[in-house]
């Protein structure tokens, strides 16, 4: 099942990067936000702000997994 997490967080994990990079490259100010909520069925809602909302919902093992 781990394997399957990491391929859910994969996406927001290439996103996340991105926005560093084009905040880096960027001349003037600018600023990332990362709100996690948690909903029902074992999953998260990630959201990326960076001028733009980027939107994720990815599962999670719970507390089980997060053991291990």
């Amino acid at each position: 099942m781990n394997a399957k997490v990491d391929t859910d967080q994969q996406p927001v994990k290439t996103k996340l990067l991105e926005l560093v990079d084009d905040i880096l490259a960027h001349d003037g100010y600018g600023d990332i936000r990362v709100e996690v909520r948690i909903l029902k069925r074992r999953q998260k809602e990630v959201i990326l702000h960076c001028g733009k909302q980027y939107r994720y919902v990815i599962d999670f093992p719970g507390e089980q997994g997060a053991s291990s």
